[in-house]
């Protein structure tokens, strides 16, 4: 099972997260069918909203990723609960897949460069915070690092890293890491952590070494002391249902509602996050428009 920590250092200045995110990414690729490059890409971003979800303090608060780029992987999304619980998906999962000349996947291609990601925060009440940055390059970290920067003046170190084999597209390892200086944090305290992060090899790299997530923030945090605040085990979770894919219509029109049922009497939905199918029936159909009714009456 996946799993989040977070720590703080003694002082209050920093805070690191570390999550080893491989189950989490090996079931979206199951899911989804993914492409070796679009494993990479949707693994980060899952990855990425997981740890930004595992901050929320509220319990019912989620947080969503969305990028728009301009690459042939298209729109991605994910979306993840304050208990760092996530799911996701992308327009085209088999995104075709390319390298770079060291071996590495091109996730920047896939992204695109030119496009958006947009973060939104619901805390279960009241109007959700939306937040937007261009993106900066569509390697995914360096992209919630300047929303970090831009959208909150957060001054953020983000590590993000998906490991597939090259012969067979075989997930191998996946995971991640979000530094932050905290308020009261002074020139020399992040003067120490940028050396730090500068010494830290990838987080792929780590991970293959054997290295816990505990140990991984131990070294971003060296020469700090170093306090855990929680361990959180964290998965793949859908939470759809036939009621959620129904209301999932209510932006349809009457007439284009009635038109979905074929001349068995039913419309197959499928949910994006996981794929699962659901039969809607006529009847179905008529109690949404009846209800919308009501409502508007």
């Amino acid at each position: 099972m996946s799993k989040i920590i977070r720590c703080i250092t003694s002082d209050g200045s920093i805070m690191a997260s570390a999550i080893d995110s491989t189950d989490i990414v090996a079931t979206a690729q199951q899911v989804h069918k993914l492409s070796p490059v679009a494993t990479a890409a949707m693994g980060r971003l899952l990855t990425a909203s997981s740890v930004m979800g595992a901050m929320l303090k509220q319990p019912n608060a989620a947080i969503t990723l969305r990028v728009k780029g301009d690459g042939p992987i298209g729109v991605m999304v994910a979306v993840a609960t304050s208990k760092g619980n996530c799911r996701g998906y992308c327009e085209n999962a088999q995104c075709r897949t390319s390298y770079y000349n060291n071996g590495k996947l091109n996730v920047a291609e896939a992204v695109g460069k030119d496009g958006v990601l947009n973060v939104l925060r619901d805390y279960g009440t009241g109007e959700p915070y939306i937040g937007q940055v261009n993106l900066v390059s569509g390697e995914i970290a360096e992209d919630i690092t300047s929303y970090y920067a831009t959208s909150e003046q957060i001054p953020t170190v983000c590590a993000l890293g998906v490991l597939v084999d090259k012969n067979d597209g075989e997930l191998l390892l996946s995971g991640g890491m979000l530094i932050q200086l905290l308020p009261g944090a002074d020139e020399k305290i992040a003067e120490k952590l940028e050396d730090n992060v500068r010494r830290l090899e990838s987080v792929t790299t780590m991970m293959a070494k054997g290295l816990s997530v505990e140990e991984m923030c131990r070294l971003a945090l060296d020469g700090f002391d170093m306090e855990i605040l929680d361990e959180m085990p964290v998965s793949y979770v859908c939470s759809c249902s036939k009621d959620r894919v129904i209301n999932a219509l209510t932006s349809l029109s009457n007439e284009e509602l009635r038109s979905l049922p074929d001349e068995t009497g039913f419309t197959e939905l499928n949910c994006n996050f996981c794929n699962k199918k659901y039969k809607i029936s006529k009847e179905d159909i008529e109690n949404l428009i009846k209800l919308r009714s009501e409502k508007m009456a």
